[in-house]
Parts: structure tokens; sequence; C-alpha cells
């Protein structure tokens, strides 16, 4: 009869380290059909468990049909309630996935040959690429939040079908009342199937779980994840089991099928920098000595660590993709059988890139410090040379990646980012002057005024209206010239923004009727060598 331990599916390991990592990069498509490598690679570990769950269940079945086990049968109803409960999540699942290859682009069978993916063995839909199908159903649709009951049911029931058993007939089965409580306290903390409910928790966009774990997330990247919820209930399923198997006395350590898993740091490294990664074996069970392990990554045998775990560190001196050829071998420690496998692991090398963002707009202005962001990816700020064409260019925060950029004529300018790994690169901009100030008497700039707000004014005020930069331009002067109503205009010219002598006898005289006229008016903006014209004004006195 055959009883393994619960298997721990390491995968989840590589599917949020690395895979999600990827999502964000953007990477080529081959990176992206790793994702249905990985989810071929989740029902490849669940079939195998479920495998070894039909030999157990199988053995235990036959054991407990002996009379001397009959105080055991009550474990033969738990354990089929268990095995139910698991298949009823795996439908669930199974339909959800179903739902969503639909809705990315399954259409009565139709499979474009250049954008499918595996189901079920099948070529099933088009749209591996389709965030929206994903976000609409998952996130906004609710189906995520019932994808997360469902998880959380399933786990309190698979609970409760073991506490019950334990509850009720521990003391049969030889118990003590310590150990009882003991088991039936733990069991939950030692199912790998449940809901992490307070990383999202922490992010500042994010408003659920299923917000966290599925928006935006292309269909390719969504399926694994899908399979992986399977897999670990199939491992919770497991795991009870051989619990309720081991206490009618029937365990046995057998190995028939292992499989590599790779654990790496990123999968999608700079050039130059080192990959790192852990190899493991699906399926690992604690009774395996070390020294019973033997793991190889291209030829090459690696140290193997009480958990079954080795290190691999390689350099990484080209772009593009790589590939592992691993290898396992395992000695049963009861019976001395040998078993081994292989497997081929690949990722990513690429080169570094540098972006240069504008702050505040799309140009650099005359006149007023410019703030620029530039990062490099995979390189620190401090290694980066920045260097401006056109323009003068200084660091305000090195380390935070922050410049200022002065201009002194209009004109086309560039920012040459070196350094860090990076070629040289080019970036160009645009030099513009600060935009026409707008003239006003006090925040009018024309129309009908009163007599005594009119004389209450001392002169005109250049504005620079919807303009982002902390500028600030100045009236040069201005003509004002005073139309009485039965007389005849008399003018002023007037030296800066603020009235002088005459130009204040002429606004304290202003009669309701009178009309005043503000011409050529000039201003002068920050990196001006000469005044500019700006608008005329025209006032009514009421």
């Amino acid at each position: 009869m055959s009883i393994p331990k619960e298997p721990r599916q390491l995968m989840i390991n590589l599917m949020y380290l690395v895979l999600t990592a990827l999502l964000a990069l953007n990477v080529s498509a081959e990176v992206m059909n790793a994702f249905f490598t990985l989810d071929e690679g989740n029902k490849a570990s669940i079939a195998t468990v479920e495998s070894q769950l039909d030999q157990t269940v199988s053995g235990l079945k036959k054991l407990l049909s002996d009379e001397s086990k009959a105080k055991y049968k009550p474990i033969e109803p738990a354990v089929d309630q268990v095995r139910g409960v698991v298949a009823s999540f795996d439908s669930y699942v199974n339909d959800v996935r179903d739902k969503l290859i639909d809705a990315a682009g399954n259409k009565n069978g139709e499979v474009d040959e250049g954008d499918y993916i595996m189901s079920h063995g099948k070529k099933v839909a088009k749209g591996k690429k389709n965030k929206d199908v994903t976000t609409r159903m998952l996130v906004m649709d609710g189906e995520g939040g019932k994808l997360k009951e469902e998880i959380l049911k399933t786990k309190d029931e698979l609970v409760k079908v073991y506490t019950e058993l334990l509850n009720q007939h521990g003391k049969t089965f030889g118990l003590q009342e310590k150990e009882i409580e003991n088991r039936t306290q733990n069991i939950g903390n030692n199912l790998p199937f449940g809901i992490d409910d307070e990383t999202w928790k922490g992010s500042k966009d994010k408003t659920s779980w299923e917000d966290f774990k599925f928006r935006q997330m292309p269909l390719a990247a969504v399926l694994p994840l899908l399979s992986q919820m399977q897999s670990d209930a199939k491992s919770s399923e497991a795991t009870l089991i051989n619990n309720m198997a081991e206490l009618a006395g029937g365990r046995v350590v057998e190995f028939d099928a292992f499989f590599p898993v790779v654990q790496a740091e990123k999968a999608y490294v700079i050039k130059g920098e080192p990959f790192k990664a852990q190899i493991s074996i699906g399926t690992y069970s604690t009774q395996i000595n070390p020294d019973d392990i033997s793991i190889s990554v291209n030829g090459s045998n690696l140290t193997v660590g009480e958990d079954g775990k080795a290190e691999y560190t390689t350099n990484t001196t080209s772009t593009g993709k790589q590939s592992l050829k691993l290898a396992v071998k395992v000695r049963n420690p009861l019976t001395g059988e040998v078993t081994d496998g292989e497997d081929t692991y690949e990722y990513e090398v690429g080169t570094r890139s540098a972006t240069v963002s504008a702050d505040k707009m799309n140009v650099f202005y005359i006149g007023v410090e410019n703030p620029v962001s530039v990062s490099v990816a995979g390189a620190s700020s401090n290694d980066i040379n920045v260097s401006g064409s056109g323009i003068s260019i200084k660091a305000t925060n090195r380390a935070s990646g922050k410049y200022s950029v002065t201009a002194s004529k209009p004109g086309d300018a560039k920012i040459t980012i070196s350094g860090g790994g990076l070629p040289t690169t080019n970036f160009d901009f645009r030099v513009k002057r600060i935009p026409d100030p707008t003239a006003r008497l006090g925040n009018k700039e024309d129309g009908s005024m009163g007599n005594g707000e009119f004389k209450a004014q001392q002169g005109l005020i250049a504005w620079l209206d919807n303009f982002d930069f902390d500028a600030r331009c100045d009236i040069q002067g201005f003509t004002l010239v005073r139309v009485p109503k039965r007389d005849d205009p008399i003018e002023s010219v007037n030296s800066g923004g603020k009235y002088n002598s005459k130009s204040n006898r002429l606004a304290d005289a202003a009669k309701p009727g009178d009309t005043y006229y503000f011409e050529n008016v000039k201003a002068k903006c920050p990196g001006d060598v000469a005044g500019r014209k700006i608008n005329s004004l025209v006032f009514k006195i009421r």
C-alpha cells in the first residue's frame, strides 16, 4: 500500500517571484509562453499526486477490509468525504478556467494556430494576452470573490472532516486527549491551501484579494494561478489522507515520480549579473536523507541541503534565451530503489535600458529650472553619466535620479545617458520661451469698472496663467490714455508696472462715462533679452 507524505508544490514560488515579474517587464512571446509550461507543470504535478492518492486509498481500503482493523472503519467514509470536497473544488475551478478561455476567444472550437492555449491537453482558445476578460470576470463581475469564498469553504470543510473524525473516534484509534487536541488545532496550518488575505491590504491601489490577484493579469498568467490552487487543494487532500492512513498503521514510503522544480530569484536578468536559482524535487518527503538525493545542472552535481534543495549560480555572458538541463536521482530509504527524472528550465537574459522623462511638460522652458528624472533599469543612479547639448543639466539628487535643466535659447536640445552597462543613448527635447503673460488691472483684463475701484488700482500686473513652473514676468511699461466723456484724450507714457505721478493723476481723475486705454503694454519674463508686447486693456468707468 502506498501512502506518500504530503507533497509541497514549490512551483508557486516560480510563479509569483519569476513569471509575474516577467509580466511587468513585458518580455518576449517566448517568455509569455512559459506561463503555459508552468500551467502544464502544475497539472502534471496534480496528476502525479492523484496517482499516488489512488494507490494510497486503494491500499487503505484493502487494509480496512481486514477484521483486525475494524475500529478504524470510520476512516474510510472520512477519506471519501475529503476526496469529494476536493473533487468539487477542482470541478469549480475547471469551470472558471473554461469560462475565461471561452470569453478570451474560443468560438465554436475554432483555433488560431498562431495564438492558442492548451487546456486539458487540447488547443482551445485564442487570447493568451487578454487582460480585459480576466479583469472583468474575476474582479469586476465578482467571480474572483466567489473563488475566494470557495477556497475558504473548501478548506473549512476539509478541516471539519478531519477534526470531527478525531473528536468522535480519536480515543478509539488509541490517541491520547492531548494528541487529539494538538492534531485538530494544527491541521489547518499544515495544509498548503488557503488565502493570503493580508498582503493585498498593504497595497495602496488594491481594494480586495481578487483585485490584487487578477487585475490586469493576462489569461496566460491566470491559468497557472488557478491550476496552482488546484494543486494546493490536491496537496491538502494528500496531507489529510496520509494523516488518516497513519492512524490505521499502514504507512509506507514509495517514490515513483519526481520532477525538478526551479525557484529562481529572477528569470530575466541583466547581462553581466549572476543568475541564481534553487533546484528542488517535487513531492519531496522529509524521510529522504540528503545523501539519497543527486541533483545536477548541465551535468554538474550540486550540494543538496537538509531540505532537499540545492543552490545554483552561474554568470550570464550573452543575451537571449538560456536553458538549464536538470537531472535528479532519489534513492528510496526503505527499498533502496533509485528513481530518476529530467527536465529543462529556460530563462531570459537581456540588456539594460534607460528612460528620461520631463517631470512637468514635454519641452524645456528658458529662464526656469526644468526638473527631469533619469532612470536605468538594473543600474544604480550613481553609476549613470548624464550630459546635455543645447542646455545645461545638473544633478539635484543624483541617488534618486533627479536633475535640473536650464536653457538660454529656443531650439532643439539633447540629453545623453551612458554608464552602468548601458550603451550611449540620446533623448531629444525642444526648448521654448515662457508663454506670453496676460496684463491685468487688479484681476481684470478689460470691461467696466466702478469709479472707486478704478482709482484704488496702483498699476498693471503680468500674470502667467496655466504655467506649471515657478516663474514671474514683470511689466516693462505702457501708455495710459484717458478719454473723458466730453473732452479730448489725455495720455501718459508709463515706465514699469506701477503708475508714475502723471498716470496717478489721470487715474484719480476718473469719472463715470470716462474710458481708459492701456496701450503698448510690454512685459519681460525670465530668460527674455528684451521686453515683449502683450495684450492691451480698455475700461469703461461707471
